[in-house]
């Protein structure tokens, strides 16, 4: 089975036979299942009424378990954005009512980000939504396939874990 990663590899081979193309082979593709993933997950996420910024948002707070909340903080942490982004963000989400500013009993100057009812909806039927796609770009792997690729891609995403020297 070819793909049109190998006519690349094949092409530099010819014109650069001295230099190892194994990473273009692996992040070639790579690259190209990112932009079918994100094709499919703004398709997911447009059936579901909501953008991939705020299904990062609500499954934040989806995640973090009843009641649903999580202090501006945490959502920085969890979703890899600036303090002032997520401040617009959560306002946006509070205007489409996906998502309510509650206070923070344990800290009188606090806030915390709750997911509204109909926001807990929404982001259970975007990821519902989203896991159909994400399955549909695997037709050809199987069970096993599927996880031995994902330990091949833990192992590749190690190194970014750890701190920078």
């Amino acid at each position: 089975m070819r793909d049109e990663v190998d006519d690349l590899v094949e092409a530099w081979a010819r014109e650069r036979p001295d230099l190892d193309l194994v990473p273009v082979e692996v992040f070639s593709r790579i690259g190209r299942i990112a932009r079918h993933l994100d094709l499919a997950r703004k398709s997911a996420f447009a059936d579901s009424g909501v953008e991939s910024w705020e299904f990062d948002v609500l499954a934040a707070l989806r995640r973090a378990g009843a009641p649903y909340e999580l202090s501006p903080g945490r959502l920085l942490r969890e979703t890899l954005v600036t303090s002032g982004t997520m401040t617009n963000r959560v306002d946006r989400l509070t205007t489409r009512g996906l998502v309510e500013r509650m206070p923070d009993p344990n800290d009188r100057r606090g806030v915390l980000v709750r997911l509204t009812p109909e926001g807990k909806t929404r982001v259970d039927t975007a990821f519902e939504a989203l896991l159909q796609a994400e399955r549909a770009l695997m037709p050809e792997l199987g069970p096993d396939d599927r996880e031995q690729l994902a330990t091949l891609l833990r192992r590749l995403l190690e190194p970014f874990r750890r701190p920078a020297p």
